[in-house]
């Protein structure tokens, strides 16, 4: 592969994924960990990416694009899969309750809740109540309102004014996005406004987010690093964002 072909594709990769670490492409495309650094520099020069700590991601990390549900559920599912299950020990004891956000790996968590848990759970999402339902010893909640298609969640004024009325131990909380300056970021308004009602519901919120989408920011913001106290991701976050997020006052679980 001649190296305007390599470079073609590595700017179509981060496109995708969001964020790519220098180890990562230099295993897909079979080259040195020099040779990538070459071409992203070439790339950022060219303003198609941006250079980050260990990797790159998009030049324009502020966007309002938002994959759909079919196409996140294959994305880094290793990753996501690892997240969850490390996430499993934040569940409050018997008894307890829990908010289960929208989304993928939030979904894996939910699949991976013991049968036996007596649990109270409230969720927006239709796939994890789906999922949930079958599992006698929950009480399960499912919020309603308007359905997003893009994501399967319930949204609007019914969503918001019932988990005005809710306490939870803990939420557990999907991002599309996490960085310093913006927090926690999605490119909807309704449903940050549900994600930001989540957040305000619980005594403790831990986030569950795969590395990719560490540095990047989405339009709408729904929650500042400070009210977040776990963030669980996987080891493609570099030591210099652990290190930022850390003294931010997260907890870092690395799965």
């Amino acid at each position: 592969m001649y190296a305007e072909e390599r470079q073609n594709a590595i700017a179509g990769l981060i496109g995708q994924r969001g964020r790519v670490s220098v180890a990562d492409l230099a295993d897909t495309f079979g080259v040195t960990t020099e040779t990538v650094r070459r071409d992203l520099a070439s790339l950022d020069r060219m303003g198609v990416v941006r250079r980050v700590h260990g990797g790159a991601v998009p030049a324009t990390s502020v966007t309002a694009v938002e994959p759909g549900m079919a196409e996140r559920e294959h994305t880094r599912a290793k990753e996501k899969d690892r997240i969850a299950a490390a996430a499993l020990a934040y569940l409050p004891a018997p008894g307890g309750s829990i908010a289960l956000d929208a989304g993928t790996t939030t979904g894996r968590l939910a699949a991976l809740i013991p049968v036996e848990s007596i649990l109270t759970v409230v969720t927006n999402s239709l796939p994890i109540a789906t999922r949930l339902a079958a599992v006698p010893s929950l009480d399960l909640h499912l919020l309603g309102g308007r359905v997003r298609g893009v994501t399967q969640a319930t949204v609007g004024e019914d969503t918001l004014r019932v988990l005005g009325t809710v306490r939870v131990d803990v939420t557990f909380m999907g991002t599309n996005a996490i960085s310093v300056g913006h927090g926690l970021s999605t490119p909807d308004t309704d449903e940050a406004a549900v994600k930001r009602a989540m957040v305000s519901a619980a005594d403790r919120v831990i986030v569950v987010a795969d590395s990719a989408k560490i540095g990047l920011q989405f339009f709408m913001s729904f929650a500042a690093l400070d009210c977040v106290d776990v963030l669980v991701t996987d080891d493609g976050i570099t030591d210099t964002d652990c290190t930022r997020l850390q003294q931010h006052g997260l907890e870092v679980v690395v799965a």
